[in-house]
C-alpha cells in the first residue's frame, strides 16, 4: 500500500469539514466562476459587472468535470480541493485571456510559426528532449509559471505574484509527494509541458478515477482545447521578442490531427521508447501523484486505466501520423538522448532544423543532470497488474514502427 506522508495526512485532517460541499458541486462551480471572474475584473482594475460573457460552451464543460470529480470513489478532502483549485485556474485563466484579447486586438494576429511539439508516450525522454531543444538562444518553451497564470505580466509585481504562486504549488507537491520530486521534478521557473494550459487534458485523470468523465474526454473534438493552447502562446508573445516555440506534452499524442489543425506548420518530434517499460515507469509516476488525491490508491485499477488510455491514443497517433509531411515529422529513439546526449542532441537539432553551438553544448550537462538528492526510480510492472504479453498486443503496431525507427 502506498504510504501516506504525514504533512498530507493532517492536511486531510485540517480540511476535512469543506469536503461537504462535495454533494453539491454545481453550488461550488458557480462559487469558483464568480471566484474567477472577481480576480480578472480586481487584475484589471475594473469594476464589477463589465466583463464580457459568451463563454458557455468553455464553462459546462469544467462544470460536468467538477460534477464528476466530486463522486471519485475515494477521494479524499485534499483531493477536493485539488480539484476545485484546477477548476478555478482554468476558468480564471479563459476570463483573463479573453479580457486581454478585447483589450489588446493584436494579440490574435501574433503568428505562431513552425513551433516544435514534443510527443510521445510519456516517460520516453519528453521532458530531457523538451529541455534539450530550449537550450537554444533562438528557442523559446514556456515556463511552469506562465502555464499556471499565462499573461502579459506588464509589471514585475505581476511577474512576482505569478511566480511565487508557482513555487506554492510545486513546494505544496514535494511535501505531499515526495517521492513525485524523484520521477518528475518540476521548477517555477523552468520548461514545463503544455498540460497545464490544455484545458481537458488527461491530468485530472491522473489524479482520480472519474470513468465518466474519461468517457466524456474521449468523445471529444479537441481543435478548440488547442485554439485555446494557441492563445495562451499568442498572449506569452505579444509586445516580446518572437522566438520559435519549442512545446511539449506525452497527451498531445491522442489529439495530433487537432493540434495540426491549429498549427499547421508545426514540427512534430515523436520519441520512442518499449512500451512495456513506459507502461511501469509512468503508472509509478500515476501512483505517487494519486496518493495526494486519493485513498486508497488501486493499483491493478491504475495498470488497467492508463493501458487502456495509453493505447487509444497510440491508435490515434499511428492513424494520424500517416498525414503528416515527412519533413514535419522527426523520430527519436530513446538511445539518442537516454544513452549519449552529447552525440545525440547535435543530430536532434539538425532534425528539427536548427543550429547546435558551443553554447548549446556548454550547457547540455545541466540540462540532462538528474536533480540534486533525487533517489533512483525503480518500477515494475507487475505492481499494476501489467504483463508483458498484454503490453505488446496492445501496442503491436506501434512496436513495429519502433523496430523502423531503431534500424533507421
Amino acid at each position: 500500500m502506498t504510504t501516506v506522508p504525514r504533512p498530507l495526512a493532517l492536511a486531510n485532517v485540517l480540511v476535512r469539514p469543506m469536503s461537504r460541499s462535495r454533494r453539491d458541486p454545481d453550488q461550488v462551480f458557480d462559487r469558483l466562476l464568480a471566484e474567477a471572474g472577481r480576480a480578472v475584473r480586481k487584475e484589471a482594475g475594473r469594476t464589477l459587472g463589465d466583463e464580457p460573457g459568451g463563454d458557455e460552451e468553455f464553462t459546462e464543460g469544467f462544470r460536468l468535470l467538477l460534477r464528476h470529480w466530486a463522486g471519485a470513489e475515494g477521494l479524499t478532502p485534499v483531493g477536493w480541493q485539488s480539484a476545485q483549485v484546477h477548476v478555478r485556474r482554468h476558468l480564471t485563466n479563459r476570463a483573463r485571456l479573453r479580457r486581454l484579447v478585447a483589450e489588446h486586438p493584436a494579440i490574435e494576429r501574433e503568428p505562431i510559426e513552425r513551433p516544435v511539439f514534443v510527443v510521445g508516450l510519456p516517460r520516453t525522454a519528453t521532458t530531457l528532449t523538451h529541455g534539450v531543444l530550449s537550450l537554444a538562444a533562438e528557442h523559446r518553451a514556456p515556463l511552469l509559471w506562465e502555464l499556471l497564470t499565462p499573461a502579459l505580466h506588464t509589471t514585475p509585481v505581476q511577474q512576482r505574484k505569478a511566480i511565487a504562486a508557482a513555487r506554492r504549488m510545486v513546494r505544496g507537491t514535494d511535501l505531499f509527494a515526495p517521492r513525485f520530486r524523484d520521477i518528475h521534478p518540476m521548477a517555477a521557473e523552468g520548461p514545463e509541458e503544455c498540460t497545464f494550459a490544455l484545458p481537458h487534458a488527461l491530468m485530472p485523470l491522473s489524479q482520480a478515477r472519474i470513468p465518466a468523465y474519461q468517457a466524456w474526454h474521449c468523445g471529444r473534438d479537441f481543435t478548440d482545447d488547442y485554439r485555446h493552447l494557441r492563445r495562451v502562446f499568442q498572449v506569452l508573445q505579444y509586445g516580446r521578442e518572437r522566438r520559435r516555440w519549442i512545446l511539449k506534452s506525452p497527451m498531445h499524442l491522442e489529439n495530433l490531427d487537432a493540434l495540426l489543425r491549429v498549427f499547421p506548420d508545426a514540427t512534430i518530434v515523436w520519441t520512442h521508447r518499449d512500451p512495456v517499460t513506459v507502461l511501469a515507469s509512468f503508472c509509478s509516476l500515476i501512483e505517487h501523484g494519486m496518493a495526494v488525491s486519493t485513498h486508497p490508491v488501486d493499483l491493478p485499477g491504475i495498470g488497467a486505466t492508463w493501458l487502456e488510455l495509453l493505447g487509444r491514443a497510440m491508435r490515434r497517433a499511428l492513424a494520424a501520423r500517416a498525414a503528416i509531411p515527412p519533413e514535419q515529422l522527426v523520430d527519436v529513439p530513446y538511445s539518442w538522448l537516454g544513452t549519449d546526449p552529447a552525440a545525440g542532441a547535435p543530430k536532434l537539432y539538425a532534425a528539427v532544423g536548427a543550429r547546435w553551438t558551443d553554447a548549446d553544448a556548454a550547457r547540455l550537462p545541466e540540462a540532462v543532470a538528474r536533480p540534486k538528492g533525487s533517489r533512483p526510480h525503480r518500477y515494475e510492472p507487475t505492481r499494476y497488474g501489467l504483463d508483458r504479453a498484454a503490453v505488446e498486443s496492445v501496442f503491436a503496431d506501434y512496436n513495429a514502427l519502433r523496430a523502423e525507427v531503431d534500424r533507421a
